[in-house]
């Protein structure tokens, strides 16, 4: 099956089984090059510079710190992201590790989940980057929203209620975006990063923004929109990556724990104060469909909220022409025949005629530009 991986790993370890392991660890999300010497990692690296480096302590001939030592010295690999593998604790200190340039490391036995974790969070710095050349507004929208997005994972780890004061102000220069139609970039910014939860939310966030600007919703609504759709799927932080991400189909088994997202979703929501319902009801009802056939209620029409219909709509549209490491990102117009023809009952006709209508004729350009 083709993957069309838009990131590449190169792993360069002396440790033969080693590099083995972790290539197999990341065939599924990235193209990987492997080295075995410092030698065949300079060729490979200088003139194809990868996303992210692996770089084992027992590098031949003169170990890991030699190579990344060499390949500071290139003005163009400054800001390489490197992962230094050392072989036990004390391997080398913080201190040395900081000066030679390395962004981050791991030590002897790690978890698969880690290893995912640390090279995910190494290739959105790289595209979080980019952000800093963007007008202020854009760039604030995309900032303001992933800061927010990684600080709500992180109150969820601890147990703590989600601030959507906080929420509703990060979304805030989204909505103005959306205004002065000038969210391409937006889109964009997030067409690589790695945390697809987070990509896959700022898109129907910024879809939802727009949904609600078109069919002239106040602003204050259209906020509520866009906050709904950053939350919507805010139980996937707690979905195991490997289920997340799996290229291939789930099982009975990992689906169920896919459709669990929902309810953690409810319940992180329901437990933060001044969290208002209608966003709740996003989370809870987005993939209901009309005919009773959506999860976890199997809610028939006239049990489905509206804004929830207009966010189960834009997120089945995100869905399709979002970009996965297993698929490329479908076209708009595509995504848009299989909802109306293959989807029949599914969803609010009238607002799919909305969206695909008043939505997408005068933003099929923007949205497909920013998706491939």
């Amino acid at each position: 099956m083709h993957r069309p991986h838009t990131h590449r790993v190169a792993i360069a370890d002396g440790n033969a089984r080693h590099r083995a392991e972790v290539s197999a660890a990341l065939l599924s999300f990235y193209r990987v090059f492997e080295y075995a010497d410092s030698s065949h990692a300079l060729k490979g690296i200088l003139p194809a510079p990868p996303d992210v480096l692996l770089v084992g302590e027992h590098l031949p001939p003169d170990g890991g710190i030699d190579l990344v030592k060499r390949l500071r010295q290139d003005p163009a690999l400054q800001k390489l992201p490197i992962l230094f593998i050392a072989s036990h604790a004390g391997s080398g200190s913080i201190e040395l590790m900081s000066r030679v340039g390395i962004s981050a490391s791991l030590t002897k036995p790690y978890r698969r989940s880690v290893l995912l974790k640390t090279i995910s969070g190494l290739v959105n710095c790289q595209v979080e980057q980019h952000w800093e050349s963007l007008p202020l507004l854009q760039r604030t929208a995309l900032k303001g929203t992933i800061d927010i997005f990684n600080s709500i994972s992180d109150v969820i780890d601890q147990g703590q209620p989600i601030a959507f004061a906080a929420v509703s102000e990060a979304c805030q220069p989204l909505v103005e975006a959306i205004g002065k139609n000038d969210f391409k970039s937006i889109l964009h910014g997030v067409r690589d990063h790695d945390n697809y939860s987070y990509a896959h939310s700022l898109r129907v966030a910024t879809l939802l923004s727009l949904f609600g600007y078109t069919i002239g919703l106040p602003e204050q609504e259209q906020l509520l929109l866009t906050s709904g759709g950053l939350l919507h799927d805010v139980g996937k932080m707690s979905i195991p990556h490997e289920i997340l991400n799996k290229p291939t189909s789930l099982t009975a088994a990992e689906w169920d724990v896919m459709k669990s997202h929902v309810a953690n979703s409810v319940r992180y929501l329901t437990a933060s104060a001044g969290v208002p319902h209608a966003i709740i009801t996003i989370a809870e009802q987005h993939h209901e469909k009309l005919d009773g056939s959506g999860y976890p209620h199997q809610l028939t029409a006239a049990k489905l909220n509206e804004l929830a219909r207009m966010a189960s709509i834009v997120d089945v549209f995100s869905a399709l022409t979002d970009r996965r490491v297993y698929k490329p990102p479908m076209p708009a117009e595509a995504a848009l025949q299989i909802m109306n023809q293959e989807m029949s009952g599914h969803f609010d006709e009238g607002l799919l005629h909305l969206f695909g209508q008043a939505l997408l004729d005068a933003a099929t350009d923007d949205l497909e530009t920013a998706a491939q």
